[in-house]
């Protein structure tokens, strides 16, 4: 394994070590795998500098919620040298009125420099899911 393989490989695990902690929620310890000036994008462009604001965000539309991983793979930037980690899966849950749901696709796209998460992009289909449960949706799911 060379140097570059080895670094996506960490690349990788740094990942999904901070979604697990995410997941539990612990944003304390999942703070410690980002950078200073950290930015995280939720779908809609709702933005966040920390990970303790994306879970009081979470706090508010799900009871409880947890990421399926399905693939996590990592690529170099050869522009930059940061490294991008794409891991796209399934969220599953409970809505506040305590309603499951389980095939909620997502996909996380991080940005890491030197080490540590500089960006993280967020979508999923939580969006379209409410639209749909509210009677707002252009057609059907």
């Amino acid at each position: 394994m060379d140097d570059r393989d080895r670094r996506l490989d960490e690349a990788v695990a740094w990942v999904e070590r901070y979604l697990e902690l995410s997941m539990i929620p612990d944003p304390e310890a999942a703070a410690r795998h980002v950078a200073p000036g950290y930015r995280l994008i939720f779908t809609g462009g709702r933005r966040f500098s920390s990970p303790a604001e994306s879970a009081a965000f979470n706090a508010k539309r799900y009871r409880w919620v947890k990421k399926r991983f399905l693939r996590t793979d990592a690529a170099h930037d050869r522009e930059t040298g940061e490294i991008r980690v794409f891991n796209t899966g399934y969220l599953y849950g409970e809505w506040p009125d305590g309603t499951p749901f389980e095939t909620n696709r997502y996909i996380d796209i991080f940005t890491l420099r030197d080490g540590l998460i500089v960006e993280s992009q967020v979508w999923n289909d939580s969006a379209e899911i409410l639209l749909d449960r509210a009677g707002l949706a252009e057609t059907p799911l």
